[in-house]
Order: C-alpha cells, then sequence, then structure tokens
C-alpha cells in the first residue's frame, strides 16, 4: 500500500509530487503529505489526513516555498490512526531530514526503545518516525546522507521502501527497498522514485527497475544504485508501454466506469501477439518447453479478485493441458507446509506485480523447488523479477481500487497458458485448440455487445435497489468463481452483506439465508453445451423462487427456461462454456458500480481498502 514519490531536477518539484501523488492514490488515501527543500535552502514540509484534496487546498492557501528537491507519500495507515501527526513525511535532525515509507519495520518497538533511552521523542505512533530518527542520529554521526542511509536500513526488519532527503544536501534523494515496491524514472535532467511508473509516467516513459535489498540515490544528471553492503549493481532498464493518459479519466465519472468500458480492450490487447496460425504460441514463455513438459501438477496462487480468476482458469487448465490444478490462497499457503516439488509449477497472479502474500508465496515455492510463473499487469514488478517466467496481461493501468478489467485480463491469460502448454504436451488436438482460440478472439467485441445492451439496464435496475442490504450470488462449474467475484464487488464498493455460492450447496445451508425479497443473481450456463447443468441451476432458481427470492439471472441470448422464474435477464451472447465466465462477469461489475453510485459512495477509493496490498 501507501504510494511514495521522488524528485530531483530544475524544474519546481511541488506540483511534480503532487501530480505524481495523484495517481498513486489508489495505493492508499488516508492522509498525504509533501516535503520540500525550497530554493532558500530549507526544508518545509506539509501534510494532512484525509484524502489528496486536502492537502492540495492546505497547500493553495499556504504555499511552501518551492525547491527542485522533493518528497512525497500517500498513505494506508498501518501503524497508527490517519491523523496528521501520523502522515508522512515524518522529520528528523532538527526538522532537517524528511523520510517517507511504505511497508512495516517489525523491529520497529526494540528500536525506539533504543532511541527513547538516548533521550530521543516522538510525534506520532508510526513505526516510520523511528527510521526517521534513527537515520538522523546516523547522519549526525557519518555527515553523509548515504552512508547512514545504508547504516539504518541494515538494522530494519520486515517489508519497506524508504526515501530520504536532507536540506543539507539539496539535489539528492535516497531511497532502499526490501519486499516493497519501487522504481526509477530517468529524465533529461532529472530522476523520478515512485511505488510504481505512474508517479513519474507524465514525465517520462523511461524506467529502471530495483531490486531486493537495494539503495538508490537519485541526483538531477545521475542515479547510483547499491546493494546494501554498498556493491555496485546492474539495473535493469525498461519502457513503460502506456502513456500518461491512459491513467486520467478522460471524462469518464469515475475511474471504475472507464475501466469496464476497456474490458473489452484489456481482452484483446492481451490476446495480441500471442496466437499464431490458430495456435497460442506465447513469445515470453518461447526457450521454456522443457520447463512445462516436465510439470506434474499446478497449483495456482492469489489473492482476492486474482484467486478467483485462477479458479476460472482453473477448469481451463486442466481439461486442456491435462494436468491436476489446485486455486490456493497466497497468504495461506506457505504456512501449512504445501507439498511442492521440481516437477510443480506455481502459477501466481497479481495485477500490480507487488502483493506482499503472493511474492513471499512464490519465494516460498523457488526455495522448495518449484518452478514458478507470473502473470501480472505492471511491468518492473517484483513477482515477475522473481519468476522463473511471466507472462503479462495488457490491461492498461487500473487504478480503481476494484479490478474489473485486470480480473478479465488475467483469465483470458490463464486460458493463454493452458493453451500454449497443452500445445507443447500434445494434449489437446490441434483442430479443437484451434475451436478455443477462435472463442478466444471473439471474446473482446461480445464483451463490447454486453456493454452496449445491458449497462443501461443494469444500473437502472441498481438505482432501484439503492436501499438493498443484502444480495446473494450463486452460479455452477466456471459460473461458481463469477458469482465470489460478483458478491466481492459489492462488498468492495456498497458496503453491503454478499456472499457468493456454489449453487449445489444450497440445499447445504445457504437456503436458509433465502426470506421474501431476498434479491439473488444466478449465472446460468449455456443450455446448449452445458445441458445437464443448466437444468440443474433452473432447479436451484426454481427453490429459491418458492421461498420468495427475487431472482436477477444472467443468461444467455435465447434461453426462454429461465423466463417463468426471472424477475430480471441478463443477457450475454452465445459462447463456449469456457467463455462465458468473461461476458457474465461484466453485468456484476456494473452492477456493484451502479448500485455503490446510487448509494452515493465513491467507487474508486471504498473505505478500508487499497488498491495494492504490499503488506502481510
Amino acid at each position: 500500500m501507501c504510494g511514495i514519490v521522488g524528485y530531483v531536477g530544475s524544474r519546481p518539484s511541488q506540483g511534480i509530487l503532487l501530480s505524481g501523488l495523484s495517481r498513486l492514490e489508489y495505493r492508499g488515501y488516508d492522509s498525504a503529505g509533501v516535503a520540500v527543500i525550497g530554493d532558500d535552502g530549507t526544508l518545509g514540509m506539509r501534510k494532512r489526513a484525509g484524502k489528496l484534496a486536502v492537502l492540495r487546498d492546505d497547500l493553495a492557501a499556504h504555499p511552501l516555498a518551492d525547491g527542485t528537491t522533493g518528497i512525497g507519500h500517500t498513505r494506508w495507515a498501518t501503524h497508527g490512526g490517519p491523523t496528521d501527526a501520523n502522515a508522512h513525511p515524518h522529520l528528523a535532525d532538527d526538522d532537517k531530514l524528511a523520510v517517507i515509507h511504505n511497508g512495516i519495520i517489525e523491529n520497529f518497538a526494540e528500536l525506539k526503545d533504543e532511541l527513547l533511552a538516548e533521550g530521543y521523542t516522538f510525534r506520532s505512533e508510526t513505526d516510520t518516525e523511528v527510521a526517521a530518527v534513527l537515520l538522523g542520529r546516523e547522519y549526525r554521526a557519518s555527515g553523509d546522507l548515504v552512508t547512514a542511509f545504508r547504516t539504518v536500513v541494515a538494522r530494519l526488519e520486515g517489508a519497506f521502501t524508504l526515501l530520504a532527503m536532507h536540506e543539507d544536501a539539496p539535489g539528492l534523494v535516497v531511497g532502499a527497498r526490501r519486499n516493497s515496491p519501487l522504481v526509477i524514472g530517468l529524465g533529461e535532467g532529472e530522476n523520478f522514485l515512485g511505488s510504481d511508473v505512474a508517479a513519474f509516467v507524465e514525465h517520462t516513459r523511461n524506467a529502471l527497475a530495483i531490486g531486493q535489498d537495494e539503495i538508490v540515490a537519485i541526483r538531477p544528471g545521475s542515479v547510483e544504485v547499491t546493494n546494501f553492503d554498498g556493491e555496485d549493481v546492474e539495473v535493469e532498464p525498461f519502457e513503460v508501454v502506456w502513456d500518461a493518459a491512459a491513467a486520467e479519466k478522460g471524462g469518464w465519472s469515475s475511474f471504475m466506469a472507464k475501466e469496464v468500458s476497456e474490458e473489452p480492450d484489456a481482452v484483446a490487447n492481451t490476446i495480441r501477439g500471442r496466437v499464431r496460425d490458430g495456435a497460442v504460441v506465447i513469445p515470453e514463455l518461447e526457450g521454456l518447453d522443457e520447463l512445462f513438459l516436465g510439470i506434474d501438477r499446478i497449483v495456482v496462487i492469489a489473492c482476492g479478485t486474482a484467486a478467483y480468476a485462477g479458479q476460472v482458469g482453473k477448469y481451463a487448465l486442466e481439461q486442456w493441458t491435462r494436468i491436476p490444478v489446485d486455486v490456493e490462497l497466497a497468504h495461506e499457503f506457505r504456512y501449512r507446509d504445501p507439498v511442492l516439488t521440481p516437477r510443480t509449477l506455481v502459477v501466481s497472479i497479481s495485477q500490480s506485480g507487488e502483493t506482499m502474500d503472493t511474492l513471499m508465496a512464490v519465494k516460498y515455492a523457488r526455495e522448495r523447488g518449484a518452478k514458478t510463473v507470473s502473470i501480472c499487469n505492471t511491468q518492473g514488478a517484483t513477482i515477475p523479477r522473481e519468476s522463473d517466467a511471466i507472462v503479462y496481461t495488457h490491461a492498461g493501468p487500473e487504478v480503481a481500487v476494484a479490478s474489473t478489467k485486470a480480473f478479465v485480463a488475467q483469465i483470458t491469460a490463464l486460458y493463454l497458458l493452458a493453451l500454449h502448454v497443452a500445445r507443447l504436451r500434445g494434449s489437446l488436438a490441434a483442430e479443437v485448440a484451434a475451436e478455443q482460440v477462435h472463442e478466444l478472439e471473439a471474446v473482446p467485441a461480445k464483451i463490447a455487445q454486453v456493454l452496449e445492451a445491458e449497462q443501461a439496464h443494469v444500473e437502472q435496475f441498481a438505482r432501484w435497489m439503492a436501499d438493498t442490504h443484502s444480495v446473494l450470488f450463486l452460479g455452477r462449474h466456471v459460473g461458481y468463481p463469477i458469482a465470489l467475484e460478483g458478491a466481492l464487488k459489492l462488498k468492495e464498493i456498497s458496503y453491503i452483506h454478499a456472499e457468493g455460492f456454489a449453487a449445489g450447496e444450497l440445499k447445504h445451508g445457504p437456503i436458509a439465508l433465502i426470506e421474501p425479497g431476498q434479491p439473488v443473481f444466478v449465472i446460468v450456463p449455456s443450455p446448449r453445451e452445458s445441458a445437464e447443468l443448466h437444468k440443474k441451476v433452473v432447479s436451484n432458481i426454481q427453490e429459491i423462487r418458492a421461498r420468495g427470492a427475487r431472482v436477477i439471472v444472467v443468461a444467455e441470448e435465447g434461453d426462454a427456461a429461465v423466463l417463468p422464474f426471472a424477475d430480471e435477464v441478463l443477457r450475454i451472447p452465445l459462447a463456449a462454456p469456457f467463455f462465458e465466465p468473461l461476458l457474465a462477469v461484466v453485468p456484476l461489475h456494473i452492477f456493484a458500480m451502479g448500485l455503490a453510485t446510487a448509494k452515493g459512495l465513491d467507487v474508486d477509493q471504498p473505505r478500508n481498502l487499497a488498491k495494492s496490498v504490499t503488506v502481510e
């Protein structure tokens, strides 16, 4: 969580910092702050609890002296509540030193006791201020910010990205990372640091990825990267493939509305360049045939929405590759001592590539000899660099906290991976694989059909349901994870009770929740290719309707069997069973957004959440 930006150059830094923070606010919006070394040589700082707009208004009313060196922070609270005092930056060394931080310093209490015993005092409840005061002490001892910084980070335990600057050293910002994201932006006579490339993409698309346990010192004309021992290291350059406009609302009412509209493009862009003569060939995986030929088990690890994408992908992976697949929550995976061998493939899914639970699970898998593949949407992220191979989704930047277009892109990437592996292993006849590829390539246009045909309809009945207190979702087969996803979206942004169930579990307990007027969404499989499942789901609908439920079904065009039992019908185009989830989820995303909007809630920045979960 938390968004971090740093700048050194020749331009006034304050506007650059605020612009960067506006693009990083999805990472946390409990408070925000900036520190700038003014042209007069003094360090000025301003921080405020609340969203970034509160800080902007404060700075407009009471401007800081501007300068060309600065750091900024937007916070998701961990240690200490969201107050002005706990906001970052934190100052030390007679307020000449400023520090910002993302992560958790696990040994902060021990270090704080040490500093208290020496007579130091503290103004906040945060672990970050402990690092700031410790850095101030070390700076006074060495007189060199980089040397002092190296001494301090070597003593810290946990997950952290730290940035610091001192008014004695204008034109210098130092940073370090351990299990937390940090990237460098390279400009002409200026350089940037950020939690991700969104912090600086409007100024440069040239970037460097910093590795684990590395320190960076940026100056206007140079970038120096060393490890924690002070040894020079090589850094990996990359070019950001999207521009700043992609992270702007562009006239949409919210980022979520914009990103739902981009779901067709997210799927199309993830497919692009990966189909040759009707077969899937993923360029990033070329040369790794032995890896995929040697596996006998696949474990998919992820959290939240990404885990539901993994559950959808499991069905295709098993059927097309004939390899057994498990889907595990990353935060539970390594704590139960799972059975892993060199013939196990662990597939991680993370939009940001920085999800801490998933990152630690990937490291755990590699330590135990398993092979690892990452599915990720973010260049330069940590999880891809920790994996044996990477399949990038190409959804573009996703700013709204509730994931939508990244979800359909993740399912698409899993299907591509399954077809790639199936081709290598010969587990799927070429003509059958070609049929699946054809179906997949048709998905973007079909999602666009759903958006055009159903968006206004769904938004209308979402407004009618604005006072609803509970919604249930039912699905079978690949529809079950979609039911889970629909419930999660509603919980995330509407703050109402929502649960997703496997429809077959209904009679094993959940049917007790049904009372007159209870809204229930049902994901109905195709009667053409899943006739047996279709009959079962229609029976489920009859059971809940008999108990007074208000039934909203998501069903394919032409399915008349559901009409006598449905209060609302949301139609999706005809598709093969594995591709229905990519269509059925779209009205559920629209519904969650419509209901939250009708309640007057912020759909982009729901309470207590952040986009990228970088702490365990």
